[in-house]
């Protein structure tokens, strides 16, 4: 087994409660699916979000999963000039034979765009099937 790190994002439309819960729910969601994870074998979880984000800590929609007793983090993303609004990132850290190479990252919605060179699968959105 090796410790490998799982990067992802979603942009919310609107900054709202059950939107946030929603969007970070399907990316977690998606995160472990596609890369045949179970919460066993995650180690940490550590999120960011852009200081346009107040609606609701983005780790509680990862304890709503079932993540009780991952160590989750919440943090502020660097505000730069032209960067995207709404973001909520997330870095997953896991117990995996994977390799580096093998690892699905998932960017959702208007983050797709952030890391294609990162993404196996070009991006999810609400119209693609999870694969």
């Amino acid at each position: 087994m090796a410790v490998r790190a799982i990067r992802g994002a979603t942009q919310l439309e609107r900054d709202e409660r059950d939107h946030l819960l929603e969007r970070v729910s399907e990316l977690m969601t998606m995160i472990l699916g596609d890369n045949e994870l179970s919460i066993d074998e995650l180690i940490s979880v550590i999120f960011t979000a852009t200081d346009d984000v107040h609606s609701e800590f983005p780790a509680y929609a990862a304890r709503r999963l079932g993540l009780v007793d991952v160590p989750l983090l919440c943090a502020r993303e660097l505000e730069i000039e032209g960067s995207l609004p709404r973001i909520v990132r997330v870095m997953v850290h896991v117990d995996t034979d994977l390799t580096r190479a093998e690892i699905t990252h998932v960017y959702l919605h208007g983050a797709a765009g952030l890391r294609r060179d990162l993404t196996r699968v070009a991006s999810h959105d609400a119209t693609d099937p999870p694969s």
